[in-house]
């Protein structure tokens, strides 16, 4: 029987999620900032109509807005979407115009825009590491343990203690590794590589497909290959190697969004696999209710989500920022306004065809449109 946290749950866990996420994304921007001398005028978490707010000493606005949704940090000299100098910013003193963000050295501005992004991933890391340091290190080496019958690893030619050095091309070190690349390419070539009695050997195979659900009613297709490990250890670690570990874990969650992204481009994912706010709301709920730990795992997830939308060479984006940047040290001058005003346009075009697409497929995935679609088709309104 499929479960459903509830509106008021889904919206708590919603909160709870990205309002922390987008103060500690914001605050990354705004310490880096101070430590380059640079004021703060609005600290904002939400955007639209301010809620509540206060000024500390710096003048520096704080405030909770209407639309939870984002944040933001104005830094002096109100400056534009496009990072452009206003008329009064070249008005200001010199005292004052010294402590804005477009008076700062290139590498500067840089630092405080990558700031957010990677305070993100370290949030991220910070969790997993925990997590590693508190329970131990899985320990599952990549040696085949148990075959299916009839599975796709038989029909390979797979046998147990192959150990597998390669999938895809690429080296894997775990039999996490072997089943996260097998999920993440139903139906594809994976271009196995076992060693076998000090021998390697390369067998063919292509990954078979499955459709799982949970108790929430999720559905996902994933690929597999009908093997399981030899031998699974949970290893007590310290301090530095869980940092290591939980590492590994973000590079590996990073792999599979920059696999996912370049599989929808391609089309071999369907792009209603995209989602938004109101699909994190929904799985937010739902990992609410199965106990802190999966929330807070989810919250690493999402973590490293932020940050690596945020990197994306997208104008109106962190990383669009920093790919100015990195042209104007390239060029040794910055990109012209009108370059930067058209790059922002086209990002923000983007941005806004991305966030219709997310949102309809969010609306689309709801049980109330299921529900109501299967209610017009019996009742005669289908095409």
């Amino acid at each position: 029987m499929m479960q459903h946290p509830g509106f008021l749950t889904s919206l708590l866990g919603f909160l709870l999620v990205l309002g922390p996420l987008v103060f500690l994304h914001e605050l990354g921007h705004y310490l880096v900032g101070r430590w380059c001398g640079v004021k703060a005028d609005v600290f904002s978490i939400g955007f639209g109509k301010e809620l509540v707010g206060w000024t500390d000493k710096r003048g520096t606005r704080w405030k909770l807005s209407l639309l939870p949704l984002g944040g933001y940090v104005q830094f002096a000299g109100d400056m534009s979407p496009t990072s452009k100098p206003s008329a009064e910013w070249l008005a200001l003193p010199a005292e004052e115009r010294n402590r804005t963000f477009q008076a700062k050295r290139l590498w500067q501005r840089a630092l405080i825009v990558l700031a957010g992004p990677v305070t993100n991933l370290l949030v991220a890391l910070v969790i997993l590491s925990g997590f590693t340091l508190a329970y131990g290190k899985l320990v599952v080496p990549p040696v085949v343990g148990v075959i299916q019958p009839g599975s796709v690893a038989q029909a390979a030619g797979m046998k147990v203690g192959d150990r597998i050095v390669s999938l895809r091309g690429a080296g894997v070190d775990t039999f996490m590794d072997v089943k996260l690349a097998v999920a993440q390419h139903p139906g594809e070539p994976l271009d196995v590589v076992v060693e076998r009695g000090g021998q390697r050997l390369p067998l063919r195979a292509v990954a078979g497909v499955k459709t799982e659900s949970d108790r929430f009613g999720n559905v996902q297709k994933i690929g597999f290959m009908g093997i399981g490990p030899a031998s699974v250890q949970v290893v007590r670690v310290g301090p530095l190697e869980a940092v290591a570990d939980g590492a590994r874990q973000v590079r590996s969650i990073v792999d599979m969004m920059v696999t996912g992204i370049v599989q929808i481009v391609s089309g071999q994912r369907e792009v209603k696999e995209l989602g938004g706010p109101i699909k994190i709301a929904k799985f937010s709920g739902e990992q609410l209710v199965s106990g802190w730990q999966p929330f807070v795992f989810f919250v690493a997830l999402i973590s490293i989500n932020l940050g690596f939308i945020n990197l994306l060479p997208i104008p109106v984006l962190d990383g669009g920022h920093l790919a100015f940047y990195l042209a104007e040290a390239v060029r040794r001058r910055p990109v012209s306004a009108r370059g930067q005003e058209w790059a922002f346009r086209a990002g923000l075009a983007l941005v806004v065809v991305l966030m219709v697409v997310v949102t309809v497929n969010d609306v689309a995935s709801l049980d109330l449109v299921r529900s109501a679609g299967r209610l017009l088709g019996a009742k005669g309104f289908g095409g």
